[in-house]
């Protein structure tokens, strides 16, 4: 899905990781919507600007104590996560 925007697919993560904390999960259900590029970057991004953390080998959570409640999802994103 190239027509996603760099932020659509930060948020897109920080959504998923509230559905699959596991990072191999996150990763296989979003394999068809980004490339593994895409979602390593995402990942190491969101974690540099702590906005999600690893808080084990394969577990990650959103770090909403550092960072508040992350934004409403935009339309565009919501059948995605919804699908996912």
């Amino acid at each position: 899905m190239s027509n996603l925007s760099h932020d659509d697919k930060l948020l897109l993560i920080q959504y998923c990781v509230y559905k699959y904390d596991s990072e191999e999960t996150l990763k296989e259900k979003l394999q068809g919507y980004l490339s593994a590029k895409d979602i390593e970057s995402a990942i190491d991004t969101l974690i540099a600007t702590q906005r999600i953390r690893r808080i084990g080998q394969d577990v990650l959570q959103n770090n909403e104590s550092h960072t508040g409640t992350i934004p409403e999802i935009p339309e565009n994103l919501r059948s995605i996560v919804d699908n996912l």
